[in-house]
């Protein structure tokens, strides 16, 4: 049987997050989201890591669950249309800041932990370069590759993966760090890395124009810091579930175990195109190069953006498809369907009121997104949220897209469609 996991997230210790990201209510929302296996995040942070290790025990190999005790109260607060049980697999991310080649790199990168003992024996190596109480994401002067050899040290079966890797400032492949493959960064250790997360700013496609990444799984998760955000992207498996099983199945890279991914629609993403914020200048690659990488408005440097990155080492075309890929789909989280829907703000009383009513009668927020059928979804939610969803679905949404830290703003209707959309349902009813 399928099932979704979002393996990476953080805790109520890294900076700007939620002070409810702890296990008791990632618990609860991984259910109301409809996910089966969650990334602890943050295991590095000795407080966090006590808190896990307290509240966590043993479930199928590799992967944890809340223990009885701290999981009967959340329980009480999901409704029975989304009550399942949930995993836990040990996660972490490492900010990466050193100097190579004579250029300073920033890197973020994930490592997965089987147990309890392989993660200490990480946070024993890594506490002895630099401070991991000061952040759930410590900031380490390390090169990947020794962050790299650290993990593989620690234990054989421990999991590694470049986050977010297109992001400008703190990834791989990122304008502002520039690898130019994974072999440049790791040196004689990239065989170990199996995959990539292509981040809120990519999708497959784009990583598909990279022959170099024909063997490497293209993950995705929400990197979320609040647990209304988790599941904004995820990974669907149909394997075993216990860390081997996925581990496994990303490493196959067969659509067989590994089926597909749920993508944020990457032009919603902070950096999926070239930009200045400060004078709201946003810019094709076409147009970055027109304007030789500055801003039209003050001359100032542009942020360099997913797209044009990806232009700068693609050795195919956009409708160059490789032959073995694993499928994905893109979705618009259902608060902000919702919102549009209500025509208000996505934290409003009123669209958090109506998102938890749908669950109630519809089950988990995936599902809604993804799988319940629209008749039923215009039973419970009227005609124009099954509208929204069906075009989500086809994919029939306008988007400007993000850019140098700005979110891209999705509409999914015109001004008066919504009037014409209920009025049509109206007249349905006779």
């Amino acid at each position: 049987m399928p099932f979704i996991a979002d393996l990476h997230i953080h805790s109520h210790y890294s900076r700007s997050t939620a002070r409810d990201m702890n296990v008791e209510s990632l618990h609860r929302w991984a259910q109301l989201k409809g996910i089966s296996v969650l990334g602890t995040g943050d295991f590095t942070h000795p407080a966090y890591f006590a808190e896990l290790r307290e509240k966590l025990e043993p479930a199928e190999d590799g992967l944890f669950k809340l223990k009885p005790q701290f999981a009967a109260p959340q329980d009480d607060l999901v409704p029975g249309s989304c009550r399942a049980p949930v995993r836990f697999m040990l996660s972490c991310e490492i900010s990466c800041i050193y100097s190579k080649d004579k250029k300073t790199r920033k890197v973020h990168n994930l490592i997965y932990c089987p147990d309890f003992s392989a993660a200490a024996r990480v946070n024993a190596a890594l506490g002895k370069i630099g401070n991991l109480k000061s952040d759930g994401r410590p900031i380490l002067g390390l090169d990947s590759r020794h962050l790299l050899d650290i993990a593989l040290e620690a234990c054989e079966q421990n999991f590694f993966v470049p986050a977010h890797a297109w992001t400008p400032h703190f990834s791989i492949f990122g304008a502002f760090t520039a690898f130019q493959s994974l072999e440049e960064c790791f040196g004689d250790l990239a065989p170990h890395v199996r995959a990539i997360e292509t981040g809120l700013s990519s999708d497959p496609p784009m990583n598909w124009r990279l022959s170099q990444l024909d063997n490497i799984a293209l993950i995705s998760n929400s990197d979320a810091h609040s647990p209304a955000k988790l599941a904004r992207e995820a990974n669907i498996f149909e394997t075993e579930m216990s860390y081997r099983g996925i581990v496994d199945a990303i490493s196959a890279n067969a659509p067989a175990s590994f089926t597909g991914t749920i993508e944020f629609f990457p032009e919603e993403g902070k950096y999926h195109v070239d930009g200045h914020r400060k004078c709201g200048v946003r810019l094709t690659p076409r147009e970055t190069l027109m304007h030789d990488g500055r801003c039209p408005e003050c001359g100032r440097k542009i942020t360099v953006g997913v797209c044009s990155r990806v232009e700068t080492m693609a050795d195919r075309a956009e409708d160059e498809i490789p032959k073995c890929r694993v499928p994905f789909e893109s979705l618009i989280p259902l608060q902000e369907v919702v919102s549009e829907c209500l025509e208000t703000g996505v934290n409003s009383k009123k669209v958090t009121g109506e998102y938890f009513r749908l669950l109630a009668e519809l089950g988990p927020d995936l599902g809604i997104l993804r799988t319940v059928s629209l008749a039923d979804i215009h039973a419970s939610g009227g005609p124009v949220l099954a509208e929204a969803i069906r075009r989500v679905r086809a994919r029939q949404v306008n988007i400007e897209p993000g850019y140098d830290g700005e979110y891209g703003t999705i509409k999914i209707f015109e001004p008066g469609e919504r009037e014409k959309i209920t009025a049509a349902g109206q007249m349905s009813l006779f």
